[in-house]
């Protein structure tokens, strides 16, 4: 049997976002690129839930809980820094952002996504990528980057359906 996901299991979510804080700023400084307080926070609020965040979402959350008067360019350069620098994903279909699981080392974003509750679950599953880099280099196409969507149900939703 397979291990729920974290995004589908009781767990310490502050652990989750104090983590993912920690890793960005490591990871920036290890790239000599600066991790700026509202790079940090933009961050900081994608990690609050494993459900995908609009830019607007952001935005309502600076101004509501910060009192920030933040403009939609600055939460754009924001975000657009932290997907440059592998720290986010977006979910195009939701038009969305999410936190990335795996920082660290750059790869493909494959997600599970529930029509339910908008869960996102990232997996971590190289042979995805590699067989559609196969399939698009058997028609001569050349990958550029890929995301991959799946919507369905996730486990606590099933249950509770």
């Amino acid at each position: 049997m397979t291990k729920s996901p974290l995004a589908c299991t009781p767990h310490d979510h502050d652990h989750c976002v104090s983590n993912a804080l920690a890793e960005a700023d490591t990871l920036c400084a290890r790239s000599g690129v600066r991790l700026t307080a509202l790079r940090k926070r933009v961050l900081e609020l994608v990690w609050q839930s494993h459900k995908p965040l609009g830019a607007y979402d952001i935005l309502a959350e600076l101004s509501a809980q910060d009192g920030r008067r933040a403009a939609p360019p600055t939460v754009y350069r924001a975000l657009d820094f932290l997907l440059e620098n592998g720290l986010v994903h977006r979910i195009a279909s939701l038009n969305a952002f999410i936190g990335c699981n795996h920082p660290e080392h750059p790869h493909q974003g494959q997600f599970l996504i529930c029509r339910n509750c908008h869960t996102a679950i990232e997996l971590e599953q190289p042979s995805i990528s590699e067989a559609i880099d196969q399939a698009a280099h058997s028609v001569g196409f050349q990958v550029e980057g890929q995301t991959v969507e799946v919507v369905g149900l996730c486990a606590p939703c099933r249950s509770a359906a």
